[in-house]
Parts: C-alpha cells; structure tokens; sequence
C-alpha cells in the first residue's frame, strides 16, 4: 500500500485532524461521511476506493440490510457500533452469528453475501478492502 502515513496525514490536515510527526489523530467529529443511494455512508481514510484499495469508516442506518452482491476484492472490518450480520445464502441459521463492538469480519472477494445492520442503532465499521470498492448484485 502507498505510504499510509503521507496519505493519511494529507487528509487528516485537510479534516482539522492533529498531526505531529508520525501521529495522525483524527476526531470521529470530522470524518467526510459520504452517503450513497441505498443510505450507507463512507469516510475515507486513506485510498480512493472507487480506484484501488482503501480504508474508510463505514456506517449503516438501523435494520439496513443489503441486497445478495459480491465484491471483486477482499474485506477485513472491526465493528466500532451497532451489530452487523453479513451471511450467505448457504449459511444454516445456527451459522449466522451477528456481531457487535470489537468484533473482526473478512468477506473473501467473490463471495455472493449480505450485510445487514440488526441492532436498533446504526452500525459503524473500520473497514479495509484489498482493492477497488465495487457492489455487484446477485440476479438468482
């Protein structure tokens, strides 16, 4: 990955974020939450996550659940708020395991799987993806 700590520290100045050699501290008060049409929001970290890999802080509203898609690339995330269930379709139901605060998920690239936010408020991430950020539905 490209020097995380230049990027990082380019946007942090950029954000009001306190910097000081090669400490990036950036408060939660002044993230860029970007929404998209279906109401998730990123905040980028670092990348460009249209073009390559990146982190970003993602967050879900309360009982969004997406619909079945696949990312190209891999997914690595720590929940910060909320619960998060991601399953598959071949998941048996004592398989889904919803997970809260601290807990760590990866979704491989090319599993078909949904993501869902189940707790009665909104859910937020530490996400990093291994490239691009792309969603392409699942048409059964």
């Amino acid at each position: 990955m490209k020097n995380i700590i230049t990027t990082i520290a380019t946007l942090a100045v950029s954000a009001s974020a306190v910097v000081a050699g090669d400490i990036v501290n950036l408060p939660a008060d002044v993230l860029d939450w970007q929404v998209t049409s279906e109401g998730a929001a990123f905040a980028a970290l670092d990348g460009d996550r249209l073009n390559g890999e990146y982190m970003a802080m993602v967050r879900l509203p309360a009982g969004l659940a997406s619909p079945e898609h696949v990312k190209t690339a891999n997914i690595y995330g720590i929940v910060m708020a909320g619960t998060f269930l991601h399953t598959t379709a071949e998941m048996k139901p004592s398989e889904r395991q919803p997970i809260g605060p601290g807990s760590y998920y990866m979704i491989p690239g090319g599993m078909p799987h949904v993501s869902a936010c189940v707790s009665d408020t909104p859910c937020v991430a530490f996400l990093y993806q291994d490239g691009a950020f792309d969603f392409n539905v699942v048409q059964r």
